[in-house]
């Protein structure tokens, strides 16, 4: 085992840690280095440690540890983050749960099942393929179950199913000082008590170390469909979902794509589809619903622009479509080869969406950046992926501007900084503006849960 300056942590806490772990224990530089990555833009920080987690025993005894010694603890799995949630701000240990990843239940008749915090969302959607049970919370990238409850994860889904929010029913937890957290039950709803587990939900790693989730699950619909739309122009586009959202069909995923982003998937998944805005869906239900569905839709598109709507039921064509989706972070960034992208993260009331997105994309092009868009329509939440040279500082500079124009503008417009990346401490800077009387709630909840601050300081806001 590789070791460094014993000053990065204090002796003792070094020897108690290893007495009590053994080999999970590595202070390597290539383990801390590796415990560091994320898919972010914001710069890596190192944690002095890094334990490897295999049972709740060791999460427990980590916990107790770093509270006595008052060393800063961050957790993480997949490292699929996007705003340095797993960023170790103060140093510290790094708690790798990867290892975590059993699936302790599933309740067939009830709907539900109990796994460790790192377990991945594939690997749980894998082992339900035979039981007719899915689990629809589909960030895009494999992340795991607790990174996906820490950050109240979305995605393509959460139109039609909500978000980590509503499909947590309950969870375990380690809280600061090593003790023990039990919150929600398995029954659909409760009226017992502050509800623990949704403050939990979305709090970072910052009040709680979560180790195990009850989740919900869904029956594998009787019949999939998949339907792609072109449209003249990006009102057209929005417009349309507006009045699909208000008639109240239940579409399971409705993508919006602009040209740009339409370009990057052509070029990166070998399609053919016109370099204009795309609405991309997705219809869950029987036979005869999904087939109404799509006729409802592709009727609504016709009225806002919408051309060459088509829609296909069988899975290869689908899954041929929610790949290129899927890939689109990778496709934009091989439009400019060598680059790195800045990804954003905004969502505002559906009313507004068209503004947003016009305001968006003329502030790109007079800034001179190049970027594709993409975004989960249906909840009013979208994504500019920004690319940029990590030699021309100038064009960071014109991409924080622009970040923040549409950070600030989608808070004016009733929305928030963040519909689905989460915080971190990337984004921390705008909550004063959102939520400036919540945030002192906030402080003072950390402050009791947490008092000696070391669950992932730093993140959502500063204690000083």
């Amino acid at each position: 085992m590789s070791h460094y300056d014993d000053s990065a942590l204090p002796r003792a806490f070094r020897d108690a840690l290893t007495q009590a772990l053994g080999n999970k224990v590595s202070f390597a530089l290539g383990a801390r280095e590796q415990a560091a990555q994320e898919v972010t833009h914001h710069k890596p920080h190192l944690p002095d440690a890094v334990v490897f987690a295999h049972e709740h025993d060791d999460v427990q005894i980590t916990a107790e540890l770093c509270n006595q010694h008052r060393v800063p603890i961050v957790a993480r799995a997949q490292g699929s983050s996007l705003e340095g949630h797993i960023a170790a701000l103060k140093g510290g240990v790094s708690l790798d749960m990867n290892a975590m990843n059993a699936i302790l239940e599933v309740n067939q008749s009830d709907l539900d099942c109990r796994v460790q915090a790192g377990v991945t969302r594939k690997q749980l959607n894998e082992h339900l393929r035979d039981t007719g049970l899915f689990f629809p919370i589909d960030p895009g990238a494999d992340a795991s179950i607790g990174g996906m409850t820490a950050t109240r994860a979305s995605g393509t889904n959460a139109v039609r199913y909500g978000t980590m929010r509503e499909n947590v029913l309950g969870l375990t937890a380690i809280m600061a000082d090593g003790s023990l957290l039990r919150c929600g039950t398995r029954a659909r709803k409760s009226a017992a008590g502050y509800d623990l587990t949704r403050l939990l939900v979305g709090s970072e790693g910052t009040l709680g170390l979560i180790t195990e989730i009850q989740l919900r699950l869904y029956g594998i619909p009787e019949a999939m469909s998949a339907a792609i739309c072109a449209f003249e122009t990006i009102e057209g586009a929005v417009e349309a979902v507006q009045l699909i959202m208000q008639m109240g069909i239940p579409v399971a995923r409705v993508e919006f794509l602009d040209a740009m982003q339409i370009k990057a998937v052509n070029a990166y998944s070998k399609t053919s589809y016109a370099e204009e805005p795309h609405l991309f869906f997705e219809f869950h239900g029987t036979n005869t619903g999904v087939e109404e569905q799509a006729a409802m839709v592709g009727e609504i598109c016709n009225d806002f622009g919408g051309k060459g709507f088509q829609w296909a039921k069988d899975a290869e064509t689908r899954n041929k479509l929610w790949r290129a989706r899927h890939d689109a972070y990778w496709a934009s960034l091989a439009l400019r080869p060598g680059c790195k992208g800045l990804a954003t993260d905004i969502c505002v009331p559906i009313s507004r969406l068209s503004e947003s997105l016009l305001a968006t994309r003329k502030a790109t092009t007079e800034l001179g950046l190049v970027a594709t868009m993409a975004g989960h329509v249906g909840d009013g939440n979208y994504h500019l992926l920004i690319l940029l040279d990590e030699n021309k500082p100038e064009e960071w500079e014109a991409a924080a501007k622009l970040n923040q124009r549409m950070v600030e503008q989608a808070i004016d417009l009733g929305g928030t900084c963040t519909g689905e990346h989460g915080v971190g401490y990337g984004k921390k800077k705008y909550l004063l503006k959102e939520m400036p009387t919540a945030l002192p709630v906030m402080a003072s909840i950390k402050r009791a849960l947490d008092p000696n601050n070391i669950l992932n300081p730093g993140k959502i806001f500063d204690l000083d």
